[in-house]
């Protein structure tokens, strides 16, 4: 838990304002993240040190929202499926079912001040169903926006997308009205689509990407998946098309190299490993 405490702060002081901080799962799905409530007090100072920073944690249900709230978090996410066969694996009922046991999660959050982050896993591929129709991505989408969701992250859980179906997806949310200032995209890159993706994402007028530093990640419930889009190579891409992150890439390098150590395994970003061993 010391290890987490500070691989966040140092991730906050290599210039990154957004770090999703842990999660209020149940610690019998996840025993990772059964020191989500040490973990909190230890970030209590961080927001104060760096103007801006945004600490928020995931929550399934409302008992997650009860010890989010009571550790003093200021913004959470909650996490919804497309897919109606993910929705029964990973959170144990219909994905309709899934979107009404948000509904008080995130009322009771506003009423405290606390924005919701939404989460919609598998808006590409599932593994047991396949390619996921637009349609049905939207509408799921669109229903927890209307819940009250400030921002609706899309995400491809198992690392299936490719531009074009990206690009097909904003489309049809636009479509359907929502702007692109409230959508963020969530790339896996099992099949080395990740930034491809992004890219296609970012011209069509998307903000918000989610990364992952490390490239560490992937998902207990998808064994298919493999890491998150690493945070270095996103930033290396980004400065490279002349868009300010507010991020000290080789602090942030320095940080995942750090963290790989820490594991005992080499990190997956390819920014990483070009340039953890090399002179500043």
């Amino acid at each position: 838990m010391t290890v987490k405490a500070e691989f966040i702060a140092r991730l906050a002081a290599a210039g990154l304002r957004a770090v999703e901080a842990t999660s209020f799962v149940h610690p019998k799905w996840v025993p990772q993240l059964a020191d989500a409530e040490e973990l909190m007090p230890r970030l209590a100072g961080l927001s104060e040190q760096y103007p801006g920073l945004r600490l928020p944690v995931l929550v399934p249900n409302e008992r997650g929202l009860d010890r989010a709230l009571a550790h003093h978090a200021t913004e959470i996410a909650v996490f919804a499926s497309a897919t109606e066969t993910f929705a029964r694996r990973n959170l144990n009922r219909t994905a309709g079912e899934a979107l009404e046991m948000f509904r008080p999660v995130v009322e009771r959050a506003g009423a405290a001040g606390v924005p919701t982050r939404g989460y919609l896993s598998m808006c590409f591929g599932d593994p047991w169903e396949g390619r996921v129709p637009t349609a049905q991505v939207v509408d799921f989408g669109v229903r927890l926006l209307e819940l009250g969701c400030t921002e609706l992250s899309l995400g491809d859980t198992i690392g299936v997308a490719t531009p074009g179906q990206v690009g097909a997806l904003l489309q049809g949310f636009t479509e359907a009205g929502v702007p692109m200032a409230r959508l963020a995209v969530h790339f896996h890159d099992t099949y080395g689509q990740a930034l491809a993706n992004t890219l296609a994402a970012l011209r069509a007028g998307v903000t918000t990407v989610d990364a992952s530093a490390g490239g560490l990640g992937g998902c207990p419930y998808a064994k298919s998946a493999t890491g998150n889009l690493a945070t270095e190579d996103l930033v290396w891409m980004l400065h490279g098309l002349g868009i300010e992150t507010g991020v000290d890439l080789r602090a942030l390098v320095a940080t995942s190299a750090w963290m790989a150590g820490q594991l005992g395994r080499p990190s997956p970003s390819r920014a990483v490993q070009a340039l953890a061993g090399r002179p500043a």
